[in-house]
């Protein structure tokens, strides 16, 4: 699989991150170690979870993603192979949302733990908390970084002035800083005001902010769900916006144009985008997995590029 950098952190990532929010919950085990093998078999190396994966589904309580993972791992004895990451912030049974530095060192200690490693590749602040001073939060990830138990870190659902902010506090202080945001982004744009809290759409000032930063963008819900090709499931009211028809349209005729699927002009269209965008994709059956991984295979043309990207009403 082709690899990409990871922002300023000096190394080279999978072109693809594997989305695992569900694994062992709502997709059980068994399936969860076909789709993880499926994907390793095809070049891929890394793998995206969170300590509250996944908490919502009925019957689970979070955790369930790292454990899965831990047991994978140690059966497969391939923790060297792969670029872990996980999370930290959102509320849990039992953990309060914040980013204090009690909560990130406690919650780093149980995912270790859960998965079974001694170092988290890359952690994230998974979604912000302004009621703690921003000191507190990026010193509290540094020393995760000094003490060797988190080698980088990202932010996820955050503004492009708060990315900024974090970023000053530890380049004054010589801190780690986030290399990387994780944030909803798909083809098709939110329309203008859009709500999703907690979570945060990537829009224009963002992008335009990674681009002048070297920060690289993971982009989750690239493909909405299922909603760019399956009829049952249409486009979240948030996406209806001024310019869906038209970019829909122009992502139609390009998939006829190159005998592929929607999803896969979508992917393919994220990866050759600027700047570095890694779509973490999500499958709950093996077909879904090889229809994704395919889209690597898809050459997208500047003209092809072009007409996706100013497709507008």
């Amino acid at each position: 699989m082709k690899t990409v950098q990871l922002g300023n952190s000096g190394v080279e990532v999978s072109a693809f991150c594997l989305g695992t929010m569900f694994f062992d919950s709502s997709t059980n085990a068994a399936i969860s170690y076909q789709l993880l093998d499926q994907y390793v078999e095809a070049g891929g190396s890394f793998l995206d979870t969170a300590n509250i994966y996944a908490r919502w589904v009925p019957g689970y309580v979070g955790g369930e993603s790292e454990t899965l993972l831990g047991k994978w791992m140690r059966q497969r004895q391939n923790r060297s192979e792969l670029f872990l990451a996980s999370k930290v912030g959102f509320e849990m049974p039992g953990v309060e949302r914040g980013l204090r530095a009690s909560q990130i060192e406690e919650q780093c200690e149980k995912s270790l733990r859960r998965l079974g490693v001694n170092t988290i590749d890359l952690y994230y602040a998974h979604v912000d908390d302004r009621s703690t001073p921003m000191e507190e939060t990026m010193e509290a990830f540094h020393k995760l970084v000094k003490a060797g138990k988190v080698r980088f870190i990202g932010a996820s659902n955050f503004l492009a002035w708060r990315l900024e902010e974090a970023g000053w506090v530890s380049r004054t202080r010589g801190w780690s800083e986030y290399c990387c945001i994780q944030q909803r982004y798909s083809y098709v744009r939110p329309k203008p005001g859009a709500n999703f809290a907690p979570q945060i759409a990537a829009n224009d000032d963002l992008l335009d902010y990674c681009k002048s930063r070297g920060i690289t963008l993971l982009a989750y819900s690239p493909l909405l769900r299922g909603a760019y090709s399956r009829s049952e499931r249409p486009f979240p009211d948030q996406y209806v916006g001024p310019d869906s028809k038209a970019r829909v349209a122009v992502l139609k005729t390009i998939t006829e144009e190159k005998n592929a699927t929607a999803n896969q002009i979508v992917l393919a269209w994220m990866i050759r985008s600027e700047p570095c965008v890694i779509p973490l994709v999500a499958a709950s059956t093996s077909g879904q997995m090889r229809e994704n991984l395919s889209s690597l295979k898809i050459s997208l043309s500047a003209e092809d590029m072009a007409r996706l990207n100013n497709a507008a009403s």
